[in-house]
């Protein structure tokens, strides 16, 4: 897999990059590649945002072809986009759970216990409380898009304009946060890059997820073509 080692992009200079690696990784003109990037401050909102999760201030936000509701990217957050062929038979839970996975496994590396949590997406400390990691993807053609962002040094007080992921009753953490000292971005890239490339090359081999703590996950922020594909 190639990994796109990227510094701080614009958002939808990134989005324009994903779109041009998928429609290549459809035809077979590009490997399955994983960017690895920072976005200056902005909010994306995915398709199932409703109106009064956006900013009440009226701050621009960048409406986008994921799936899930409104989130935050800014300075001291690792964004991963893996733009990916899914294997057959498609199975975007599973995919989903690959990436909570290989996240869980990051903040366990840092010292951080994590987990899923029954019918949300992303990745949480152990009381449920704050969400570490964020996970959105869209779906086409089996080709995967979009992907997680992570919370290392993030300035958390963004997330507090929005209704982050549609979620009222839990908030936003970092390692930083939940470590006590400094997290950066250039510390957890090496980390994040290795525990996900292990656990998606895995995947793509044919290898099953592992099945993390046992939660069931039936609703996450996905969108997928039209094809018996929750969405």
């Amino acid at each position: 897999m190639d990994v796109l080692r990227l510094p701080v992009v614009p958002y939808v200079e990134a989005w324009n990059l994903q779109r041009e690696l998928a429609e290549k990784r459809d035809v077979g003109e590009a490997a399955d590649t994983l960017i690895l990037l920072e976005h200056p401050d902005v909010y994306t909102a995915g398709r199932r945002t409703e109106d009064w999760e956006r900013p009440l201030d009226g701050t621009p936000v960048v409406d986008v072809d994921r799936g899930g509701k409104i989130t935050w990217h800014g300075p001291g957050q690792l964004v991963g986009y893996p733009i990916i062929a899914l294997p057959k038979p498609l199975d975007v839970v599973a995919y989903v759970r690959v990436l909570e996975d290989a996240l869980i496994a990051v903040c366990a590396e840092f010292g951080v216990p994590a987990h899923r949590v029954a019918g949300r997406s992303g990745v949480w400390t152990l009381d449920d409380a704050r969400k570490l990691a964020a996970i959105g993807i869209r779906v086409r053609r089996r080709v995967a898009s979009h992907g997680f962002a992570l919370n290392c040094c993030t300035d958390l007080r963004a997330f507090g304009r929005i209704v982050p992921c549609g979620i009222t009753d839990a908030g936003v953490g970092s390692l930083s946060g939940e470590l006590g000292r400094t997290v950066t971005v250039a510390e957890a890239r090496p980390v994040v890059e290795r525990h996900v490339l292990a656990h998606l090359n895995a995947y793509l081999a044919g290898g099953h997820p592992s099945p993390g703590d046992g939660a069931v996950l039936p609703a996450f922020p996905t969108a997928a073509e039209p094809a018996g594909v929750p969405a």
